[in-house]
């Protein structure tokens, strides 16, 4: 058995970078070299000499012009009715039927294709594709039916906004008070007439006695 084939019977562990001398990877530069990009900082993967003037992103092909803000989205192709007039009567329309009537491309099999509201419809067909309510109507009236149904979005019903219990009983309280009062107004508005006559004849009496007890008090002052 020589040195160099022996097991090895402990790892050595990491040298702790930037604690002195004694630690094994000096005390200064600790083995990142002296100044420069890399010994203060890491790199990143992109970065190429600046920011932006010779970075990757830079050199990669803008989206120009008014489509550039457009989704990548790709929509269905579009036929209207009037072109169904080709088929015969009781025919299946299909995507496939479709492209061999050459009526639409080969990449309708992956797009797909809606059928919209222009134009007449003579013949009786089975429609097997989105349509439009106006070219359903159309289909129908020809005889025809709709086989797939146009996804549409259900409208959610507005909720009624319901008042605390509190609020409520106020304002009934409130209300029933206001009810109170305009009755009380309404009742003293509209007293009979025979009363407003007595409370008239009340106080013209009162004022006739002042005016005789005044003229006798003046008489027994004159006597004197």
């Amino acid at each position: 058995m020589k040195l160099n084939q022996l097991v090895k019977t402990k790892t050595n562990q990491k040298k702790r970078v930037g604690r002195g001398y004694g630690s094994g990877k000096g005390g200064h530069t600790v083995g990142r070299g002296q100044k420069g990009q890399k010994s203060r900082g890491k790199v990143k993967l992109l970065f190429e000499g600046t920011k932006m003037r010779k970075s990757l992103i830079k050199r990669l092909p803008m989206r120009r012009g008014k489509d550039r803000f457009k989704s990548f989205n790709l929509k269905p192709l579009i036929i209207n009715v009037k072109y169904l007039n080709l088929f015969d009567n009781g025919s299946q329309i299909t995507v496939k039927s479709l492209v061999d009537k050459g009526l639409v491309d080969k990449s309708a099999l992956s797009l797909g294709v809606k059928i919209l509201g222009d134009g007449d419809l003579d013949k009786k067909l089975t429609v097997a594709l989105p349509v439009s309510l106006g070219a359903k109507a159309k289909i129908e009236k020809a005889g025809g039916k709709v086989v797939v149904k146009d996804i549409k979005v259900k409208k959610v019903k507005a909720v009624k906004k319901v008042k605390p219990v509190k609020l409520v009983k106020e304002i009934k309280t409130v209300k029933s008070k206001d009810n109170k009062k305009d009755k009380q107004e309404k009742t003293a508005g509209s007293k009979p007439v025979a009363k407003l006559k007595k409370t008239k004849a009340k106080k013209a009496k009162k004022t006739s006695q002042a005016k005789i007890s005044s003229k006798a008090v003046k008489k027994t002052k004159a006597k004197k």
